[in-house]
């Protein structure tokens, strides 16, 4: 049913954008929007979820407050050099595992999203799929953790020590009901430790694809980068053919070389990243008008601030997924016409303006369920261990009481 819940949201764009302009036109920019943004972005967060289920972190861990907060500031510090999906894959089912005593471990893994799932991938084009199409439009790869390191260490403190603050009167309360907690020794067992070298391939081409088109061997005289034409302007460029390569074939070798016994102690299954695919090609499809519409009047909005865009671009980032309102925020700064800044393919961007975007994208994608690819595989695989995960708005309680107070805290100290 979501394919069809999908393919009727899109032809309820398509069919009208064709009718205006004409069959063509709306062709190529489907294609545009599906091979230029959408293959990339599914390919790499495919290549992530296969690659983590694949590692299994297993050993006597005790759930107590100290464990767990240095459980959340590991993950936190993998997502941005694994991804938020492969930092959320590898490191959800150990804290599950050491809090299994507990009777309450709700708090825990709503920090989780906030931290793992969201904000600890905004170091670098890997962390985070915004940041990934910001990449290919310019955006040096080294930039993020040259510019948002200082806002992320503010927010990673202050979230640990609310949760840490939680989650010991949770701790005391089981406690005092008589739930004993497990010895904590230290027999941690890493399973298909191999695989890490398989996430390294998987750097190596999101960096390779940022780097090789740069190089005259993949640029023709005009220097346009060579690739694989497809339909009108659309065309697959050969760095991006190579790194779907080694993506698809690190995570081939991964399963490869896995026993099976690894996923079946994860509970790997697919429909996780089968929802993910669905869904945001529906979400990539209609976004097509806001990006085009923002390309051609994004000056106009009057957005001109970086708090400004640190709050528009997280709003819609909470419920539209953040890495296609990150394009169209992105696309409205570049019109704006900085006369320095990131000189990217949609134009120059201003420093604070792209760091207010940047972080309302990561940062605010954990306001909702849907509002980065990552949330959804962490609370299905929460209810799948006998946690009941928040409803919708449930969770949105969370995110308004926890995070936004966090925001406006950012936007006073970076943004103003």
């Amino acid at each position: 049913w979501r394919w069809l819940f999908v393919l009727f949201w899109s032809l309820l764009f398509l069919i009208p954008f064709a009718l205006t302009y004409n069959v063509p036109t709306m062709v190529d920019q489907l294609l545009e929007s599906l091979v230029g943004d959408y293959l990339t972005f599914i390919v790499l967060l495919f290549g992530l979820f296969c690659v983590a289920g694949n590692i299994c972190l297993e050993g006597d861990l005790a759930g107590t407050p100290k464990t767990n907060v240095l459980l959340l500031l590991i993950g936190t510090a993998l997502a941005s050099w694994i991804g938020t999906t492969g930092a959320s894959m590898v490191m959800i089912r150990p804290i599950l595992r050491a809090n299994r005593w507990r009777s309450k471990c709700v708090q825990t893994v709503v920090f989780f999203i906030f931290l793992v799932s969201n904000i600890g991938g905004c170091l670098t084009p890997i962390g985070d799929p915004p940041l990934l199409m910001g990449f290919m439009r310019g955006v040096p790869f080294t930039w993020e953790l040259q510019h948002l390191l200082p806002i992320m260490a503010l927010n990673v403190v202050v979230l640990l020590a609310i949760y840490f603050v939680m989650d010991q009167r949770a701790y005391r309360k089981d406690l005092a009901a008589g739930r004993k907690p497990l010895s904590g020794g230290a027999k941690l067992r890493l399973s298909g430790a191999h695989n890490i070298v398989f996430m390294l391939v998987i750097v190596l081409a999101v960096v390779l694809s940022g780097v090789l088109p740069g190089m005259p061997l993949f640029q023709n005289a005009a220097g346009d980068v060579l690739g694989i034409h497809i339909f009108g302007s659309v065309s697959l460029s050969y760095p991006t053919l190579i790194e779907i390569a080694m993506i698809l074939a690190a995570a081939f070798l991964s399963f490869k070389t896995t026993k099976k016994d690894v996923r079946t102690k994860n509970n790997f299954t697919w429909g996780a990243i089968e929802e993910v695919a669905v869904l945001f090609i529906g979400i990539f499809i209609t976004m097509i008008p806001a990006l085009l519409f923002l390309k051609a009047h994004g000056a106009d909005l009057g957005l001109t601030e970086p708090w400004q865009m640190f709050w528009a671009t997280g709003a819609l980032s909470s419920f539209l997924d953040n890495t296609p309102t990150y394009l169209v925020f992105m696309t409205t700064a570049g019109a704006l016409g900085a006369a320095e800044g990131v000189v990217t393919t949609v134009g120059t961007i201003a420093v604070p303006m792209l760091i207010a975007i940047s972080c309302g994208a990561v940062f605010m994608g954990a306001n909702t369920y849907i509002g980065n690819a990552p949330n959804f595989m962490v609370k299905s695989i929460a209810d799948e261990n006998g946690v009941k995960m928040p409803s919708f708005f449930g969770y949105m309680a969370w995110s308004v009481g926890i995070l936004i107070p966090v925001f406006l805290i950012d936007t006073l100290l970076f943004f103003l």
